[in-house]
């Protein structure tokens, strides 16, 4: 496989597409920000072919992308992918967007005898850069033995997870559930460590090497909360909208999940707050805000 298609020049797409240059394949980007397209052709890649002649072109075509209104557009609009799909293609999407959608665009494709799978990926924009992403794919074992070496130029972990489509999207929406608890539980620890006269460093340095430790905590202590800089890896919007993909898992398979639904109605609050475009660490500085506003009111009583 030598011509591949990227689709979402982004935060992830962006050095996702470029690892896949450096390891020698041509790469048609494209992006509805010609800023991206730019930047990208400058790094190695090809740009300027319109969306409905790349599978015509490459052999494996990916897609990047922030919710399901953009996937939806890309898929199954006119001259979208799906309309000139063709059976030679491999379409890999590393979105994370709604299972349903990832079965209707499963099914599309299948109606034209192409080939689709649904692969989110996890590991951040660092994970991107470095090449260590997760890939979580679900669809067809042989489309997928097919396309896997082109993920490996981009991660380290590539998994299989059955040929369910939406498996792999399931299988992310549980890790970036359990995102959702650390992101909050360490904002609250910090929080509290700090206000008791502990050093955030050290408690780091102490909990990284107890059972307290997890990659979450390193990722909102190290990167974002000890630099006291929030600007976005991965949004609290984004958290937002795959949180809300579990729920309505939840509530499909009648699974009742208090806690979680608890725990999404305080991002939302905190959305609504204006953290939502900062990264998900963010978190910590609005609880900390929040105390500090507490203690003040009581002041002036």
């Amino acid at each position: 496989m030598k011509k591949i298609g990227f689709i979402g020049l982004g935060n992830m797409g962006m050095p996702m597409s470029s690892n896949l240059v450096k390891a020698g394949y041509d790469v048609y980007g494209s992006d509805i920000n010609e800023k991206a397209e730019e930047a990208f052709q400058k790094l190695g890649g090809k740009i300027g072919v319109p969306v409905e002649e790349l599978s015509g072109i490459c052999e494996v075509i990916f897609t990047s992308l922030p919710s399901n209104k953009a996937a939806e557009a890309v898929y199954f609009a006119d001259h979208g992918l799906i309309e000139n799909s063709t059976k030679e293609c491999i379409f890999v999407d590393t979105s994370t967007i709604s299972p349903e959608l990832h079965q209707k665009i499963e099914k599309a494709i299948k109606e034209k005898n192409g080939h689709f799978l649904a692969a989110p990926v996890s590991g951040g924009v660092v994970g991107a850069v470095n090449k260590t992403l997760t890939f979580m794919a679900g669809g067809s074992k042989s489309v997928f033995e097919q396309a896997s070496p082109v993920m490996k130029a981009m991660g380290e972990n590539i998994f299989h997870i059955s040929e369910q489509v939406d498996s792999g999207t399931i299988t992310k929406l549980m890790n970036n559930l359990l995102i959702g608890y650390y992101t909050w539980g360490v904002a609250e620890a910090l929080t509290l460590a700090e206000k008791s006269g502990l050093d955030l460093k050290q408690l780091f340095e102490v909990l990284n090497v107890s059972y307290g430790q997890s990659r979450i905590y390193e990722r909102n202590y190290e990167s974002f909360i000890a630099k006291d800089d929030y600007n976005p890896g991965f949004t609290l919007k984004l958290l937002i909208k795959d949180l809300q993909f579990a729920m309505e898992l939840s509530e499909q398979q009648q699974v009742e999940l208090p806690l979680s639904k608890e725990l999404l109605a305080k991002y939302q609050e905190a959305d609504t707050e204006g953290y939502g475009d900062l990264d998900m660490s963010i978190v910590y500085k609005m609880i900390q805000d929040r105390n500090s506003s507490n203690k003040e009111e009581e002041r002036l009583v």
